[in-house]
């Protein structure tokens, strides 16, 4: 089980969060986790994910975002570096399609099967609410959602929150 536990722990530490709170990683951070020490094998692997995806009717533009990031290479200089930005399903994808043989792939397996479990139990439970249970469990999300965007306006320098709450409100309402 430690062996799961430190696999979930490293994908969970190269997730990425945008400003809008949707969270990404990146295909080359993902690589070693999976312990793929070629890019041309990985790519073979994230095109079968890819194709996946499409035969399941999603959009794999909405999943796998293709960028280029410039790194720094040994003479000092820059060059384009072919990268995508996955989903959380997409990285689901990646792991079904990846070298099963390799312990690290099956744990990931593991580790999505697993989450999308948790996933389903969620809406399940939340589907058997009553509707002032469901009208509490919303009033709560909403509570620590506004808590999290006091916290951040706090640590960015705000200092009237009234004011900026207001301008919140003014922009979704005009």
């Amino acid at each position: 089980m430690k062996d799961v536990e430190k696999n979930n722990k490293s994908f969970e530490d190269i997730k990425h969060v945008n400003e809008c709170g949707v969270e990404y990683w990146y295909a080359r951070e993902l690589m070693p986790i999976l312990q793929y020490s070629n890019w041309q094998k990985f790519e073979k692997i994230i095109n079968k994910a890819k194709i996946s995806c499409k035969n399941s009717d999603i959009s794999v533009l909405d999943h796998f975002t293709d960028i280029n990031k410039m790194v720094q290479i040994g003479s000092g200089a820059y060059r384009k570096q072919s990268e995508y930005k996955l989903t959380r399903y997409a990285c689901y994808l990646i792991a079904q399609n990846g070298d099963s043989r390799k312990k690290v792939i099956a744990l990931a397996q593991t580790y999505f099967a697993v989450q999308t479990r948790k996933q389903e139990i969620s809406e399940k439970e939340y589907s058997m609410l009553t509707e002032d249970e469901k009208r509490f469990y919303q009033r709560n999300l909403t509570r620590k959602g506004n808590y999290s965007l006091n916290q951040a306006a706090k640590n960015a320098g705000v200092k009237n929150f009234d004011k900026f709450h207001n301008s919140g409100y003014k922009g979704l309402y005009n």
